[in-house]
């Protein structure tokens, strides 16, 4: 397989290539290949960890949660459960099951990201929204990919629902850990490098992080997000967990032409401690910017209070930020929690927001309780494209 176009990886022509990446694509690594890695990625850190300093302003200022106020829009959260929508080898859907957890289809591939589907996680208040998308609805999983192994985003309940032969793609130096597991197919990357499967080209890519999962593992295991490509060019990036930082132009320079950036918008409040690991919705939209992607869906918001911003904060500031930076209003997938959206036939290479969508419910304005029960609508948009309007629920 040549490693300098993504229309290589079978054989599909683009109408107009892409840019060829800089520096050319690692040749793909074998599937559940064994590696040997060092003890720490300590040297990847693109920040110091908090030290004692840090910790200690951090117990006196007590700021982990939002108050009565910021907790008030708990009901007005945005939760449009639909069923998943149709998808075959040439169409990338997204769908959003609640923080980082998306259903994506690709290349005919199902893959999950980060899939948390407990109610609660270690150290955090329970769920303020329910998962997006029932685990008994979902198709075959052909694939997961993890971006670190913190509580939020490595979910062991979640996980022990998946047979074990289900191909994980996970960081450096996690292996270990889906394999005391049992599962029989783990591929660890380390930044740049990528490994296919049914030709789909999956690469793990940098970001401005770091991992923990005990009192002795820091930064043990590697962190950063996944490059999702197909044969005919389609290319996804999920962002895993990350703050802004320079990786993001250089991740566009090496896979041009990202059709979709799912991006973190959420737990960033207060910035003094936060800042470094989680984008602000600001910072979120500057890096859809430095990666040259078409469109971007916000993640990581919305799901489990893990910071003091307010809980809808994060929709609001993220819309003013893309309408401030000048850009079309449909080329940002602000989904409710169970919502998808779909771009169909193979990947045009021209301006900004040139593919067709269809997505289901994109902007939530109404709000009804679960109580509640409406008519779905159907609405047309000026492009053919089809939007259903779903009822919006979350639970006081």
């Amino acid at each position: 397989m040549s490693p300098t176009t993504p229309a290589s990886l079978t054989g599909a022509t683009l109408t107009t290539p892409l840019a060829p990446p800089f520096p050319p694509l690692a040749e793909p690594r074998p599937l559940g290949e064994h590696r040997v890695w060092p003890r720490t990625f300590h040297d990847r850190l693109t920040a110091p960890l908090p030290g004692l300093k840090a910790l200690a302003r951090f117990a006196r200022e007590g700021a982990v949660r939002p108050g009565r106020d910021g907790l008030a829009d708990i009901p007005r959260l945005p939760v449009a459960p639909a069923p998943l929508p149709s998808a075959d080898s040439r169409t990338l859907a997204v769908t959003w099951a609640g923080h980082a957890s998306w259903i994506i289809r690709i290349g005919g591939l199902t893959v999950l990201t980060d899939p948390v589907w407990s109610r609660r996680i270690l150290g955090t208040p329970a769920r303020i929204t329910p998962v997006g998308v029932p685990w008994d609805s979902l198709p075959r999983v052909d694939a997961v990919v993890i971006s670190h192994n913190h509580y939020d985003h490595l979910d062991a309940p979640t996980l022990r629902r998946l047979p074990r032969a289900t191909p994980v793609f996970a960081p450096a130096g996690l292996g270990r850990w889906f394999r005391r597991r049992r599962f029989s197919c783990v591929t660890e990357l380390d930044w740049w490098e990528g490994a296919e499967l049914a030709g789909v080209r999956f690469d793990f890519v940098p970001a401005h992080h770091w991992s923990k999962r005990s009192l002795t593992d820091t930064c043990h295991s590697l962190w950063g997000g996944w490059i999702l490509t197909n044969g005919d060019g389609r290319r996804l990036y999920f962002a895993g967990d990350t703050g802004y930082g320079h990786w993001f132009s250089r991740i566009g320079r090496r896979y041009p032409g990202i059709d979709l950036a799912l991006m973190p918008i959420g737990a960033y409040d207060p910035r003094w401690w936060l800042g470094d690991v989680h984008c602000d919705p600001e910072e979120a939209v500057r890096a859809t910017l430095d990666l040259g992607a078409r469109r971007m869906a916000p993640m990581h918001w919305g799901t489990f209070v893990l910071s003091a911003e307010p809980v809808l904060e994060p929709l609001t500031r993220v819309r003013a930020a893309w309408e401030k930076a000048g850009l079309e209003r449909e080329d940002l997938w602000d989904l409710p929690v169970g919502a998808s959206s779909v771009l169909g036939g193979s990947a045009p290479r021209g301006a900004r927001g040139t593919a067709r969508s269809t997505t289901t419910n994109p902007h939530p304005e109404t709000h009804t309780h679960p109580e509640t029960h409406t008519h779905p609508e159907t609405h047309t948009h000026p492009d053919g494209a089809t939007e259903t309007a779903a009822p919006h629920s979350a639970p006081h």
